[in-house]
């Protein structure tokens, strides 16, 4: 039983190893790419940065030669061993088979090394699970940091913070850490916030200011400008994500001031939250039976898009004749439409809506005035895109919605 905890000790430490030295270097930096691109088709996008970047490297470096026929030469001293192993000859714990499957796993993929990486894409093994990065990148325990600041700076870090996504899905006790842990970071005209290639240990939110972001391309002399951030942007939060070098340059353009969050704080609470929400929307959405034909990346999308939002039993959510620039989907609980139909009389209802029903498209689509009042039933909560993320993300299902779009009784 001992001799079974080394060996799967040893085995975590060879597999967190590889991870390390084979995997992230390569994984890491294409994630960078990919999130920088955001590309509609993210599978034919990695296929070509893989092929461009990695697809022309020749099989086997002479020191890999070395060491792999150095390997070989040890796979007979080891085969005999397990030999005796089976003949009782030493301590057994039923593991042979699995070993020597494994050497003679490795030593055929030896000498059927590629010399040029295929064209085409196969289907390969999967010998590290999912679970790996589980298991090997464990968090250290988190302490919060806390940096004094005043109640007033507080509260503009935290309207700040509702501006972003990334930051609304936080609960209010982990939003109170994160308005803790920020430090108030005072910028000028000229100031560089990060640099492209350096190694980022921090994320800013934007409280004033603007900031230029560059970015070196190859066979350009001067840098390119990509984008400007204003109050309430984000950034710098790739290379917290995905522990990888700055994508590119920050300038001060016009004199603000930033909030940098550290690395530890963004890990522990806003990198855990962001995911459980992700998972937590995108099961939701699945079930949602106008999105089936969205690809799976774009309800990933959605559901980092969404802005959750509670309503009590007998609450407006809209009200007819009002301008309407935001789309909804009930996520929990019951909603009812009641329309104005003939003058001098209450409305009457004329909908119902449930869990996994939308309402809001008509406002948008037809870029007219609510045509009828939602009220909720029950208490509900609703997840909600504003008017630019609609058409943005569900874009390819327009037509569709367009089709569906409900006609309310006209007023008498």
């Amino acid at each position: 039983m001992e001799g079974g905890k080394k060996d799967q000790t040893m085995k975590e430490k060879m597999n967190r190893a590889y991870l390390d030295s084979k995997i992230n270097r390569i994984i890491e930096p294409m994630v960078v790419e990919l999130m920088k691109e955001t590309p509609d088709d993210p599978i034919t996008y990695m296929i070509k940065w893989l092929k461009e970047n990695h697809g022309n490297r020749a099989s086997i470096h002479a020191n890999e030669r070395f060491e792999l026929e150095h390997l070989r030469k040890e796979v007979p001293i080891l085969k005999e061993k397990l030999s005796e192993l089976d003949n009782g000859e030493g301590d057994y714990d039923d593991k042979g088979s699995e070993i020597e499957s494994e050497i003679s796993d490795e030593d055929d993929y030896v000498d059927d090394l590629p010399a040029v990486v295929d064209s085409k894409i196969k289907k390969q093994r999967t010998s590290v699970s999912a679970e790996a990065f589980g298991i090997y990148h464990k968090k250290e325990d988190f302490e919060p940091v806390v940096i004094e600041k005043t109640d007033e700076v507080k509260e503009k870090i935290r309207e700040q913070l509702q501006n972003s996504f990334m930051f609304s899905a936080l609960s209010e006790k982990d939003q109170n850490i994160v308005l803790d842990a920020m430090k108030e970071v005072n910028m000028e005209q000229g100031d560089n916030v990060i640099r492209e290639g350096e190694d980022g240990d921090v994320l800013y939110v934007v409280g004033s200011g603007t900031y230029d972001c560059t970015k070196h391309f190859a066979g350009e002399s001067e840098p390119r400008h990509l984008t400007m951030y204003e109050e309430g942007h984000v950034f710098g939060e790739l290379a917290l994500l995905y522990n990888a070098p700055r994508a590119a340059t920050i300038t001060c353009k016009t004199p603000g001031v930033l909030y940098s969050l550290d690395r530890a704080t963004f890990n522990h609470i806003v990198k855990d939250a962001s995911v459980k929400r992700r998972e937590k929307y995108e099961n939701f959405l699945s079930q949602v039976k106008i999105l089936e034909s969205l690809e799976p990346y774009e309800r990933a999308k959605l559901a980092d898009a969404f802005k959750e939002i509670n309503y009590s039993s007998g609450e407006y959510v809209i009200k007819e004749d009002e301008e309407g620039n935001t789309f909804y989907f009930i996520s929990e609980g019951e909603a009812i439409a009641t329309k104005t139909l003939e003058a001098g009389k209450p409305p009457v209802e004329v909908m119902k809506y449930h869990k996994g029903d939308y309402f809001g498209e008509r406002a948008l689509i037809k870029n007219e005035p609510r045509a009828a009042n939602v009220i909720a039933k029950s208490d509900i909560i609703v997840l909600s895109l504003d008017r630019h993320m609609f058409k943005r993300l569900l874009g390819p299902i327009e037509e569709i919605l367009k089709r569906n779009v409900y006609e309310v009784p006209k007023t008498s």
